[in-house]
């Protein structure tokens, strides 16, 4: 019976030892653990002035002009870096309720009202033909719920 005992008890012992040993190997693969995505790369595609600096990166073929961070009221002045080019598709990133309204004006005028419920990020892609290559500089002004 004693060596029934002892038996079950290394059994145990070893079967503990082991999970322990496996539970430190987080170095390891598991199936069912996937690694979040990466972070956005910063890139310099757009001369940035106004009362914020927001960050800008790609986002597949697009431009995205990083306003998350952002409240209140404000405006930037966008212009083309030297040496380069309007990108073919430019969007501006928000947080709904951070600020009412969008207002964009390029070759074209574009009022992108932001719902005020919400809680995660939302890309507002601007229309084909708003900025045209020649456009010399894009404004875009937030603030409350009616054009700033």
């Amino acid at each position: 019976m004693e060596a029934r005992l002892a038996q079950r008890a290394a059994a145990c012992a070893l079967g503990l030892s082991g999970l322990l040993a496996l539970s430190g190997c987080s170095h390891l693969h598991w199936p069912w653990h996937h690694q979040p995505p990466p972070p956005p790369v910063a890139v310099h595609e757009l001369d940035i002035t106004g009362s914020a600096t927001p960050a800008q990166y790609w986002k597949r073929n697009t431009l995205v002009i990083d306003l998350s961070a952002l409240s209140g009221a404000g405006q930037i002045v966008l212009k083309p870096a030297a040496g380069t080019t309007w990108p073919a598709r430019l969007a501006f990133r928000v947080i709904p309720g951070s600020f009412g309204v969008l207002d964009v004006q390029a070759a074209q005028r574009a009022v992108l009202p932001i719902h005020p419920a919400g809680g995660a990020a939302v890309d507002l892609e601007l229309a084909p033909g708003l900025y045209r290559p020649d456009t010399p500089q894009i404004t875009a002004a937030w603030g409350p719920g009616t054009s700033p």
